[in-house]
């Protein structure tokens, strides 16, 4: 699943695939912004750790599993 996160006075959003349900991020996300968890803590397809202090989150669009194009056809 594609999951855009937007920080707080940073000029990019943070992309990430993750293979975790949209219900396990919204856990996630939820967790952080209510204040039990002081970091949102995302693991990408790849490994990748992505860190981002709660208080410094604002947003998160959790999207549709995105399917690889291969070729260059048009489809």
């Amino acid at each position: 699943m594609e999951v855009k996160i937007g920080v707080q006075h940073a000029p990019r959003e943070i992309v990430l695939e993750s293979d975790l349900s949209a219900e396990e991020l919204e856990r996630i996300v939820t967790a952080a912004l209510t204040g039990s968890e002081p970091l949102l803590s995302l693991t990408d397809n790849k490994g990748r750790k992505v860190l981002v202090p709660a208080d410094r989150l604002s947003y998160v669009d959790l999207g549709e599993p995105s399917l690889r194009k291969v070729g260059f056809g048009a489809l």
